[in-house]
């Protein structure tokens, strides 16, 4: 019975780290480590729920005890809730980590099912995660509108309007923008960060085309 136990939790956290690495793989914040530990724990946790007390079974009086193997597992759902809203971020009024926090989820309840021994199901699941996450990631990256966040530097408040007339112009959806005035090598400089909506296919490219039109403006930094 133990090397089954053993099975069942080293299963569960190969899983779940294979999801994990595909999150490592995208710079997610949750990563292989927290994916596997996620499913490990779930895996112990679902053996304790149906098997750790067995052990005690025969001290029982069983017309005043009863024994819920469900009572550990039910709770998992609830310390994991815990675990996806620290990751998930609300910002400039966009909401970041959703996709994450529910891949934490789901990676607990395939260490659940591993610790019920319900293999199968664990490595499907598993499977349809990863077509989730990669397959469906590359046919939404080829169509609709994705949020960006940019932080642009430039010389002078002429240009700061012009970049937003610009971008404007070339489609992007300006959900918000922050402007701060700042020096640099003893010159005052503005610093622009904006989130903006803007079509997935070639959307850095196109942001790199619309800056070049202006002299000393550059992006400090990308985010999607």
């Amino acid at each position: 019975m133990e090397y089954e136990h053993l099975l069942r939790i080293f299963i569960a956290a190969m899983l779940g780290g294979v999801i994990g690495l595909e999150r490592e793989y995208r710079s997610k914040m949750a990563g292989f480590r927290t994916h596997f530990l996620v499913a490990l724990g779930s895996a112990i946790f679902m053996l304790m729920s149906i098997h750790g007390f067995d052990s005690d079974l025969p001290l029982l009086d069983k017309t005043n005890y009863s024994l819920d193997p469900a009572r550990i597992a039910a709770n998992i759902v609830t310390g994991i809730g815990f675990i996806g809203a620290g990751a998930i971020i609300f910002q400039k009024h966009i909401v970041r980590g959703i996709t994450t926090a529910a891949g934490i989820w789901v990676t607990a309840a395939i260490g659940m099912a591993c610790g019920g021994g319900h293999y199968a199901l664990s490595v499907a699941t598993t499977v349809l995660v990863l077509i989730g996450l990669e397959t469906f990631n590359f046919i939404l990256s080829k169509m609709g509108k994705k949020t960006v966040s940019l932080a642009i530097t430039a010389k002078s408040r002429y240009e700061v309007n012009s970049i937003l007339d610009k971008m404007k112009a070339a489609g992007f959806s300006i959900d918000t923008y922050n402007i701060e005035m700042s020096m640099k090598d003893e010159k005052k400089v503005y610093i622009i960060t904006l989130d903006v909506k803007i079509k997935r296919t070639d959307y850095e490219k196109r942001i790199a085309e619309l800056i070049a039109g202006f002299d000393e403006v550059y992006v400090d930094n990308i985010q999607g």
